[in-house]
C-alpha cells in the first residue's frame, strides 16, 4: 500500500509548531501545544501515583509479591476494553475522549483516598489511561504528515520521559521522611484534615490535582473532523471489528515487526521499574525514596535515545535498529555485577539510551501502518491489547519468581536474556520474511 503523503527531507527543526502551518493565528499549532503540556501532567500523575500505591502497600504490609500485581490490575482495562476504547476514540474528537479519561482518573484518586484497597484503585485509574491512550496517540496522525510522526513521537515520548523522570522524583520526595514529618505531622493536629494521615495518602492529594491539570488542558485542544465514524455501534460489532484490526496489523509485514517490538519493549521496561527498586535494595542497600528516584535515571537514557531516534532514524529505515534490542537484553545482564549506585546509574543511562533508540522509530511504524490500514484509535487500541498482555504475562512470570523465592540476581539473568533471545528472534524472522519478500 502507497504513503498517504509523500516523504520529504529529514526534519529537524526544534520548534514543534514549526511542522504545523506557519501562521500567527494557528489553532493546530496551539493545539500541539496544548497535546504536549496536557499529555505530560498526565504523565507525570500516572507516574507519581504508581510510587505512592506501592507505599500504600508497604504501609499495609502486603506481600511482596504484591507490588508487581499493582501494575497487573493497572493493565486489565486495556486488555478487556482493547476492542471498544479505538472504535470510542475515533468516534469521538479525541481532545473530548482525553478529558473523560483524566476525569476517571481523578475519580481512582478519589476511591484510593477513602480506603478503597490500592490495587483495585489503580485498576480503575487504569481504565481511565487505557481510554486515554488511542486518543493522545491517534491524534498525532490527525495532526501531522507521515514524514513527521517519528519528529512528533520524539516530542511526545520526550514529555513522557520527562514526566517519568519528574514523576520518579517527585513521587520518591512525596512518600519520603521529609514530607511525613514537615506536612503530615502538622495537618494530623488541625482538627480538619481531609483525612490526610500519611505521606502516601498527601501523595495522592496532589496527584489528584496533577489529574486536574491535565483534564483542564484537555478541554482546550482543538476539535479536528472524526475520520472513522462508526458505522455500527454494538458490542458484538466491535469485537468483530477489533479483531480484524488485529489480524491486519499482525499480517502487515511492518506492522507485525513493529508490533512485536514495541510489546516487548514496554512488557520489558514496565518489568525493569519494578526490578529495580527490588534490586536497588538488594545490592545497592538503598531505601524506597531512594530506589524510586534510581528509577529516572533509566528514563534520562531514554529522553537520550528517543532525541538520537527522532533526529536521524525517519520511519522507512525504523526496521534497521532491531539489533539494539539484543545489546540492551546483554547490558542488563551485567547489573548482578554492580554494587555501586555511580556504576549502576552509568549501566541504567545506558539501558534507558538503548530503549530509546528502537522504541521511537518502532512506535512511529506502528502508527503509520495501523493508519493506513484501520484508522488511528483501531490500530493504538490494537496495541494496547498486545503491549498490556505482555507486561500482563511477564510481570506475572516476575511475581511468580518473587513467591518461588528466586535471588534478585538470578531474576536479573532471567529477565536479561529474555530480552536478548526474544529481539534476536524477532530480528531473526524479519530478515526471513523479507529474504521471502524482497
Amino acid at each position: 500500500m502507497e504513503p498517504m503523503h509523500k516523504p520529504s527531507t529529514p526534519y529537524t527543526a526544534i520548534d514543534p509548531a514549526a511542522a504545523l502551518p506557519a501562521t500567527a493565528d494557528n489553532p493546530l499549532a496551539r493545539g500541539f501545544y496544548t497535546i504536549l503540556a496536557a499529555q505530560f501532567f498526565s504523565s507525570l500523575g500516572d507516574n507519581v501515583l504508581l510510587f505512592a500505591a506501592i507505599a500504600l502497600l508497604k504501609a499495609m504490609a502486603a506481600p511482596a509479591w504484591q507490588i508487581p500485581v499493582l501494575q497487573q490490575f493497572f493493565v486489565f482495562a486495556f486488555i478487556l476494553l482493547a476492542p471498544f476504547v479505538g472504535a470510542y476514540a475515533d468516534a469521538l474528537p479525541k481532545g473530548q475522549v482525553m478529558f473523560i479519561s483524566n476525569s476517571i482518573k481523578i475519580m481512582g484518586c478519589l476511591a484510593m483516598l477513602i480506603g478503597l484497597h490500592p490495587l483495585l484503585a489503580y485498576a480503575f485509574v487504569g481504565l481511565g489511561a487505557a481510554l486515554y491512550s488511542p486518543a493522545k496517540y491517534g491524534i498525532l496522525t490527525e495532526y501531522l504528515p507521515v514524514d513527521r510522526l517519528v519528529w512528533a513521537n520524539g516530542w511526545m515520548e520526550g514529555l513522557t520521559v520527562a514526566a517519568i523522570i519528574l514523576g520518579a522524583i517527585f513521587g520518591g520526595l512525596l512518600i519520603g521522611q521529609r514530607v511525613e514529618e514537615h506536612i503530615v505531622q502538622p495537618l494530623n493536629g488541625l482538627a480538619f484534615n481531609g483525612g490526610i494521615d500519611t505521606a502516601p495518602e498527601f501523595a495522592i492529594l496532589v496527584i489528584l490535582w496533577i489529574y486536574l491539570i491535565a483534564a483542564v488542558l484537555n478541554y482546550y485542544i482543538p476539535k479536528l473532523a472524526i475520520e472513522h465514524a462508526l458505522t455500527r455501534r454494538d458490542p458484538a460489532s466491535l469485537v468483530k471489528e477489533f479483531w480484524r484490526s488485529l489480524w491486519l496489523l499482525w499480517k502487515d509485514p511492518l506492522g507485525q515487526v513493529s508490533l512485536a517490538v514495541t510489546s516487548l519493549f514496554w512488557a520489558a521496561g514496565t518489568s525493569l521499574r519494578f526490578i529495580i527498586l527490588a534490586w536497588a535494595a538488594a545490592a545497592l542497600k538503598l531505601d524506597l525514596e531512594q530506589a524510586t528516584q534510581l528509577t529516572a535515571v533509566v528514563a534520562v537514557g531514554l529522553a537520550i535515545g528517543s532525541v538520537i531516534a527522532a533526529k536521524s532514524v525517519p520511519v522507512t529505515h525504523a526496521v534497521k535498529v532491531l539489533p539494539l534490542g539484543i545489546l540492551m537484553g546483554l547490558v542488563v545482564l551485567s547489573m548482578v555485577w554492580v554494587t555501586d549506585w555511580r556504576v549502576a546509574s552509568l549501566l541504567l543511562i545506558v539501558i534507558g539510551v538503548l530503549a530509546g533508540s528502537f522504541l521511537i522509530p518502532m512506535n512511529a511504524l506502528l502508527q503509520h501502518r495501523g493508519h493506513l490500514l484501520m484508522g488511528s484509535g483501531h490500530s493504538i487500541a490494537v496495541q494496547n491489547f498486545n503491549e498490556n498482555l505482555s507486561i500482563l504475562l511477564l510481570l506475572g512470570a516476575y511475581s511468580l519468581m518473587i513467591k518461588a523465592g528466586f535471588s534478585i540476581d538470578a531474576i536479573v539473568i532471567v529477565f536479561g536474556l529474555f530480552i536478548a533471545v526474544s529481539m534476536g528472534v524477532i530480528n531473526r524472522l524479519h530478515r526471513h520474511d523479507q529474504d521471502l519478500n524482497p
